[in-house]
């Protein structure tokens, strides 16, 4: 895969971040200088009006926050990136607080049952995020701010200025930097130069990029690509499909009866299965039950055996996995070598809703 497929290839949530940010990240242009570096600003803080609710705070406005360093940061709970980013995010909020920082997450949802705040309220506990959220369910806040992707971080001055932003992930250390510098012009003290050390697990472990090369995949037909059942979609109604005999890398197929939506492929009877040829260490499946408190009983393998050793954090050695939740969830995270592998999920229950792979 040439250098353009592969940053293409770590996009996911992030469509659109700036080449020159994943080209650093990768090591293809020279470090940053460590400190006081030139910081313009970019604007102004906006308001912060139009949060459909505040988690972890009362709610909070640009004017109250003036004398402090802020970051905000833009994401939405089943974005592979934006969990990927959560470690450093989280040890930020917590090193820098008695110093005067403020983070605020905002909440602005990718799919429909991300608007719904009972679903980001247990993604915050479960992600272990104490800092304050704006439940931003009707973009007010990311349209205040003109953003356009998840993760998203901006860096404001003690003035209620926006000095700086970081689309995508990587750029850890320049940000934290960045906080340190804004700190040290609004004259706090204590913030020192060390940067923290981070331990991610599970899910939020950093990407294999040098082994990536399937990128993020919609199964709704709005976003879908490279979609390989005989006769394609058929949109918006029942339909039984067929896999093919053979997926070319990054091709997916459908088998048994399906309603290929908008945003979301649901299974109509049981024992519906999804293909999906793909070249990742680890793969995901954002998913859950159409109907609340229900749950879908679920079979995974990889080149038509038990993932063993490979299984993601949501499933067993012998694949098996419960969907019980609207979430992502970790299905594979195998060992070298990465190669193209097959990969097949089986749902036993009807009404799953299927939104999109993501791979790392």
């Amino acid at each position: 895969m040439d250098i353009g497929q592969l940053l293409r290839a770590k996009l996911n949530c992030a469509v659109g971040a700036p080449i020159e940010t994943l080209a650093e990240e990768m090591g293809m242009v020279g470090p940053m200088t460590p400190m006081a570096v030139h910081l313009p600003v970019e604007g102004n803080l906006p308001a912060l009006d139009g949060a459909n609710e505040w988690l972890n705070s009362p709610p909070l406005t640009a004017s109250g926050l003036r004398g402090k360093v802020v970051l905000v940061d833009f994401w939405t709970y089943t974005c592979i990136n934006w969990l990927r980013t959560l470690p450093y995010v989280r040890a930020w909020a917590e090193k820098y607080k008695d110093q005067g920082l403020v983070v605020i997450g905002v909440h602005t949802p990718e799919f429909p049952f991300e608007r719904n705040v009972d679903n980001v309220r247990r993604a915050v506990k479960e992600s272990r995020i104490d800092h304050p959220v704006a439940v931003d369910s009707d973009y007010a806040i990311w349209r205040a701010f003109n953003n356009h992707y998840w993760p998203a971080l901006y860096f404001i001055d003690a003035q209620g200025h926006i000095r700086h932003h970081q689309f995508g992930e990587g750029g850890y250390e320049r940000s934290e930097m960045i906080i340190q510098q804004l700190l040290a012009e609004a004259g706090m003290s204590g913030a020192g130069r060390d940067l923290v050390l981070v331990d991610p697990r599970g899910i939020e472990v950093a990407a294999d990029w040098n082994s990536l090369w399937s990128p993020e995949t919609y199964a709704g037909y709005e976003r879908t690509e490279n979609f390989a059942s005989p006769g394609g979609s058929v949109l918006n109604k029942p339909h039984v499909y067929a896999a093919p005999a053979r997926l070319d890398l990054n091709e997916w197929s459908l088998s048994g009866d399906w309603t290929m939506s908008k945003q979301a492929t649901v299974l109509n009877k049981p024992n519906g299965r999804i293909v999906n040829c793909f070249h990742a260490r680890d793969l995901h499946l954002v998913m859950g039950p159409a109907a609340k408190g229900t749950s879908i009983r679920f079979r995974v393998l990889i080149n038509g055996k038990p993932p063993e050793a490979g299984h993601g954090v949501d499933v067993d050695d012998q694949g098996n996995g419960t969907a019980a939740e609207q979430r992502l969830y970790q299905l594979i995270r195998q060992s070298k070598p990465i190669i193209d592998r097959k990969f097949e999920i089986e749902f036993l229950d009807p009404s799953v809703e299927v939104y999109a792979f993501t791979f790392g």
